[in-house]
Protein backbone atom coordinates (compact mmCIF):
# COMPACT_ATOMS: atom_id res chain seq x y z
CA UNK A 1 0.00 0.00 0.00
CA UNK A 2 1.24 3.45 -0.83
CA UNK A 3 1.36 6.04 1.91
CA UNK A 4 0.02 9.02 -0.04
CA UNK A 5 -2.91 9.80 -2.30
CA UNK A 6 -2.41 12.35 -5.06
CA UNK A 7 -5.78 13.84 -5.99
CA UNK A 8 -5.85 14.99 -9.60
CA UNK A 9 -7.91 15.18 -12.76
CA UNK A 10 -7.15 14.95 -16.44
CA UNK A 11 -6.06 18.20 -18.07
CA UNK A 12 -5.12 19.90 -14.78
CA UNK A 13 -1.93 21.86 -15.53
CA UNK A 14 -1.41 22.61 -11.82
CA UNK A 15 -1.57 18.87 -11.14
CA UNK A 16 1.09 18.32 -13.77
CA UNK A 17 3.33 20.91 -12.07
CA UNK A 18 2.79 19.26 -8.68
CA UNK A 19 3.53 15.81 -10.12
CA UNK A 20 6.86 17.16 -11.40
CA UNK A 21 7.70 18.12 -7.79
CA UNK A 22 6.70 14.63 -6.62
CA UNK A 23 8.94 13.14 -9.29
CA UNK A 24 11.85 15.43 -8.38
CA UNK A 25 11.56 14.35 -4.74
CA UNK A 26 11.57 10.67 -5.83
CA UNK A 27 8.18 10.12 -4.19
CA UNK A 28 6.34 8.53 -7.12
CA UNK A 29 6.50 5.04 -5.58
CA UNK A 30 4.82 6.36 -2.43
CA UNK A 31 1.90 7.98 -4.30
CA UNK A 32 -1.33 6.63 -5.68
CA UNK A 33 -2.92 8.96 -8.23
CA UNK A 34 -6.64 9.35 -7.64
CA UNK A 35 -8.76 10.72 -10.45
CA UNK A 36 -11.44 12.76 -8.68
CA UNK A 37 -13.86 12.81 -11.63
CA UNK A 38 -15.04 9.27 -10.82
CA UNK A 39 -16.29 10.04 -7.31
CA UNK A 40 -18.80 12.74 -6.41
CA UNK A 41 -17.43 12.97 -2.87
CA UNK A 42 -13.91 13.56 -4.19
CA UNK A 43 -15.22 16.18 -6.63
CA UNK A 44 -16.99 17.99 -3.79
CA UNK A 45 -13.97 17.76 -1.47
CA UNK A 46 -11.12 18.42 -3.91
CA UNK A 47 -12.64 19.91 -7.07
CA UNK A 48 -11.41 23.46 -6.52
CA UNK A 49 -8.38 22.48 -4.41
CA UNK A 50 -6.47 20.03 -6.60
CA UNK A 51 -3.79 19.00 -6.68
CA UNK A 52 -3.89 17.71 -3.11
CA UNK A 53 -1.58 15.17 -1.51
CA UNK A 54 -3.02 13.29 1.44
CA UNK A 55 -1.23 11.08 3.92
CA UNK A 56 -3.49 8.03 4.01
CA UNK A 57 -2.36 7.14 7.54
CA UNK A 58 -2.71 10.50 9.30
CA UNK A 59 -5.24 12.15 6.93
CA UNK A 60 -3.05 15.27 6.79
CA UNK A 61 -3.18 17.10 3.48
CA UNK A 62 -1.16 19.59 1.51
CA UNK A 63 -2.90 21.45 -1.29
CA UNK A 64 -1.66 23.56 -4.13
CA UNK A 65 0.21 25.83 -4.21
CA UNK A 66 3.25 24.18 -2.67
CA UNK A 67 6.88 24.16 -3.67
CA UNK A 68 9.68 21.62 -3.33
CA UNK A 69 10.57 22.79 0.19
CA UNK A 70 6.97 22.70 1.43
CA UNK A 71 6.46 19.24 -0.06
CA UNK A 72 9.65 17.94 1.56
CA UNK A 73 8.57 19.43 4.89
CA UNK A 74 5.12 17.81 4.58
CA UNK A 75 6.68 14.41 3.88
CA UNK A 76 9.24 14.76 6.69
CA UNK A 77 6.71 15.83 9.32
CA UNK A 78 3.68 13.76 8.54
Amino acid sequence: MTKYAFYTTEGCHLCEQAWELVTAQHLVSEMTKIEIIHDETDIARYGIRIPVIKNKVTDKEIGWPFDTEELADFIAHD
